[in-house]
């Protein structure tokens, strides 16, 4: 093939790459909007699954508690703090029974928290029905900084139904002592 025969071949391919080019260009934006709106239909098939998911995981968490602790045999124990400008908390540890059931560390948000009157549920259990015997030691700073290290008891009754346990720790401004209390909640 001689030199103008070569031109004219790359001209020839030169017009069909062209035309090419122009009818997948002119076909772009359709399918532009067809690849978008199955994006648009795949990102709502996907939110749809996170929030199935998501019911889901909250069903199985409900029927899990339910299962581990059923209501008729439940104890709960909560941690409250009163104040506290005369204890300044770290840790508590509960026994039931003689039987250690929570340890916890506190960190200082979770004590701020506290302090402007959260609740903290420590410990969630199973107790069959009749006499028990419940013991908390806090542990933390007292008056003048010092270590401080308090236990309270309560023996209670457990009977059908959940049972509700506050540890409590309220200041005593009369005395400028912290004071460790359990309560039953009815």
């Amino acid at each position: 093939m001689n030199q103008i025969g070569a031109q004219r071949m790359h001209r020839i391919h030169f017009y069909i790459i062209a035309l090419l080019l122009s009818a997948i260009l002119a076909q772009s934006p359709a399918r532009a909007a067809e690849t978008a709106s199955a994006d648009a239909d795949l990102d709502q098939a996907v939110q749809a699954l996170k929030e199935e998911l998501l019911e889901l995981n909250r069903d199985l968490f409900i029927l899990e508690e339910e299962l581990l602790a059923p209501s008729d045999t439940q104890v709960m124990v909560f941690v409250s703090v009163d104040v506290g400008s005369f204890f300044s908390l770290d840790s508590v540890q509960v026994k039931i029974d003689d039987k250690v059931v929570a340890n916890y560390l506190y960190t200082p948000r979770e004590i701020e928290a506290l302090q402007r009157g959260g609740v903290h549920r420590i410990h969630l259990g199973n107790l069959k029905s009749g006499e028990h015997e419940l013991t908390a030691f806090f542990v933390g700073k007292g008056p003048r900084d010092r270590d401080y290290r308090r236990g309270a008891t309560v023996r209670f009754a457990k009977s059908l139904g959940p049972k509700y346990l506050e540890l409590q720790i309220v200041d005593l401004e009369n005395k400028q002592q912290p004071d460790f209390r359990i309560k039953e909640w009815e």
